[in-house]
């Protein structure tokens, strides 16, 4: 039985959208079978964002080269941790309330981590690696060693103030003295991440963007102390 008329207009367009595929479909250049290589899987032609991708995979697997602002911000923060850890360290024995002991024993661990890794990421590099020195960075200048106080660090006059005092008085002061300290770092990269070139090291800009986010929310976290030592009458 011949088929019906339905059926062979139903095979037509069947047929139709198949040479319709074939003609549109992207063409695939297959290379020929070899008896040392086998054969060939075909491969899309690669299109522009490809090339992109290609592109930026190649750069990111180049490591971004460190510069000198990174170095000196290394070096110089090794003694802006010294120094808060020294000063972390009086809470225990000045009489300091719960709140501020436990905060202190958080920046004595947390920044006791920070200098090893920026003191070995110096050594990496065969830079000058600073002693942790909570007076701050020794400097030659004119043919004479100096130390250098990174910003916010507190003078010798303010740490023996501090020594000195005990109960609501050191915590004051300690909340008071911690947040210029912390306020300090905090500017230092800011003033890291606005030098060319500059934080592009992937360890740096891990390392300055924790400084950044965790002594801003410390300060913040210590300013409320403060508020509620004033409001106890402290």
């Amino acid at each position: 039985m011949p088929p019906s008329p339905s059926r062979r207009a139903a095979a037509a367009f069947v047929v139709l959208v198949f040479a319709g595929a074939c003609r549109t479909a992207p063409q695939v250049a297959v290379a020929p079978a070899s008896p040392e290589t086998g054969p060939v899987v075909p491969t899309q032609p690669a299109t522009p964002s490809d090339a992109l991708f290609a592109a930026r995979a190649r750069a990111d697997s180049l490591r971004n080269p460190y510069v000198a602002a990174d170095v000196a911000f290394m070096q110089g923060m090794i003694g802006h941790h010294a120094q808060a850890i020294a000063m972390a360290r009086l809470a225990p024995t000045q009489g300091a309330a719960a709140a501020v002991r436990t905060l202190a024993a958080r920046i004595i661990n947390a920044q006791g981590d920070d200098i090893a890794l920026m003191q070995n990421w110096l050594r990496d590099r065969g830079q000058e690696v600073p002693e942790a020195n909570p007076l701050g960075m020794k400097m030659r200048m004119d043919g004479m060693e100096h130390m250098m106080l990174m910003p916010g660090m507190l003078s010798a006059a303010q740490m023996q103030e501090l020594a000195a005092a005990r109960g609501e008085a050191f915590d004051r002061l300690f909340l008071t003295y911690m947040i210029q300290h912390h306020q300090g770092a905090v500017s230092m990269v800011q003033r890291l991440f606005a030098t060319d070139g500059a934080g592009q090291d992937d360890v740096v800009f891990k390392f300055a963007s924790d400084v950044n986010v965790d002594q801003t929310t410390e300060i913040a976290r210590m300013q409320l102390m403060l508020l509620q030592l004033a409001a106890s009458g402290g």
